[in-house]
């Protein structure tokens, strides 16, 4: 019988390499062409590989918890049809959402959360991030958090890296005292609180997703000093129109009409303007992006949130942005995104006003350095002038509002930006057809 090497496939421009979270199959069991084999993590979504040819798993490379690069081979199939060897890449993955276990009541014990083992791979320390790897490694050595805290980490942002695990084991055995080393907490600025569990608390791990955003959004704030600025926005026109074409957009395209394609655009047009609103920083450059790749943040159903890329919303027309816009959304919501779909924005968009919220100051999406925030659109008693003299009328008002990094972007930049939003917002074409 033919082999065939299953490797690791391109998942978008930015990820080098995966984790293996979970092996859905053991060596011997018999596999069909797209079945799944593996679960993997990178540092944007989870997802699975699929075998790329029927037959027997011959032999598993590596073990769940391993770190794997893009490319390598980490499966060999025994082709049952007589296929030649070949080293296949598939060209889609299809992402899933790792279920969050619900704790039940009496089932987790009240001692200290450092004191707990690590055990599931979902288990995190309150004071520092740990790769699966390193977690793994841990587990087997039957090392706490509370001692996995003390280990002095030489990776990023004083990450531990496997090798530091491994040395600490290795002199650990050995005997080797860390006294003479420095802590890893003695270097970390952010105090350590400790949370009390009185027993009738109920405990919920945090998953996966949930690590990411808020490692995420720490390192946000730590990063950019946060300004926000508001503005009120006068959303007559487009609530006219969409009214008007809503019925026959979902009759022609099959899709509803939503206000977030008109939100895009106008934030497109405003850039185009302001420039310096598209930016990144990096160390002591600005680095200007010739497209505008508007990120939209989607609330997920488990309750996380993911932000889909509008690619080059610049150089589309509305139409062309709301079918992206849906497509991106239900996706999201299905967890069929890839990594390339979330990866590559220069500025966001936040809709607060789908839940009701009036405004918000939203934690910019790094390395971006605006974030443009929706809120809910409200019937209000507005002063407007006319010929005859000011009158006072109700009108369909929304707060729109800008974060940014005052870094590199000024008030002025970023109340400019702003009110250029708002004025393409208020003029928006409502005799366009669809």
């Amino acid at each position: 019988m033919a082999t065939v090497e299953i490797v690791v496939p391109r998942l978008g421009e930015s990820v080098i390499e995966v984790t293996i979270t979970r092996w859905l199959k053991s060596e011997g069991d018999l596999v069909e062409t797209e079945e799944a084999l593996v679960e993997i993590a990178t540092d944007k979504v989870d997802s699975e590989i699929v075998s790329t040819a029927s037959g027997k798993l011959l032999k598993k490379i590596f073990n769940e918890g391993d770190v794997v690069p893009v490319g390598k081979v980490f499966a060999v199939i025994e082709a049952g049809d007589g296929t030649q060897s070949d080293k296949a890449v598939p060209d889609t993955i299809t992402a899933v959402e790792t279920p969050v276990p619900e704790p039940q009541p009496g089932n987790r014990p009240t001692e200290s959360l450092e004191a707990i083992p690590v055990v599931p791979e979902e288990t995190f320390s309150q004071s520092r991030y740990y790769s699966p790897l390193v977690r793994n490694i841990a587990r087997q050595e039957g090392l706490s958090f509370k001692e996995l805290d003390t280990i002095p980490g030489t990776g990023k942002e004083d990450r531990l890296t496997k090798q530091d695990i491994l040395e600490y084991i290795s002199g650990k055995k050995k005997g080797d005292s860390l006294s003479d080393k420095p802590s890893a907490l003695a270097v970390r600025p952010e105090p350590i609180v400790q949370v009390f569990n009185t027993g009738e608390d109920r405990i919920i791990e945090m998953d996966r997703v949930r690590q990411l955003i808020a490692a995420h959004m720490v390192r946000s704030v730590q990063t950019s000093p946060h300004v926000t600025s508001f503005v009120e926005i006068d959303m007559g026109r487009i609530v006219g129109w969409r009214e008007k074409n809503k019925d026959n957009f979902l009759k022609k395209y099959g899709e509803k009409l939503t206000f977030t394609p008109i939100f895009i655009e106008a934030i497109a047009k405003a850039v185009r303007d302001y420039p310096m609103i598209n930016v990144s920083v990096d160390g002591t450059k600005i680095l200007v992006h010739s497209k505008v790749n508007v990120g939209m943040a989607v609330a997920l159903p488990g309750g996380n949130l993911i932000v889909p890329v509008v690619r080059d919303a610049g150089n589309m027309n509305l139409f062309g942005i709301a079918k992206t816009v849906n497509d991106l959304a239900n996706r999201a919501r299905n967890n069929k995104l890839v990594p390339d779909e979330i990866s590559g924005g220069t500025i966001s968009l936040t809709n607060l006003g789908s839940f009701g919220t009036v405004m918000g100051t939203p934690i910019i999406n790094q390395p971006q350095t605006a974030i443009v925030a929706v809120g809910a659109i409200k019937k209000r008693p507005v002063v407007i002038e006319t010929e005859e003299g000011d009158m006072i009328t109700i009108r369909p008002v929304m707060i729109g509002s800008v974060t940014f990094d005052h870094r590199v972007i000024d008030g002025a930049l970023g109340g400019q930006f702003l009110n250029k939003l708002a004025q393409y917002l208020e003029q928006f074409d409502n005799t366009q057809t669809i």
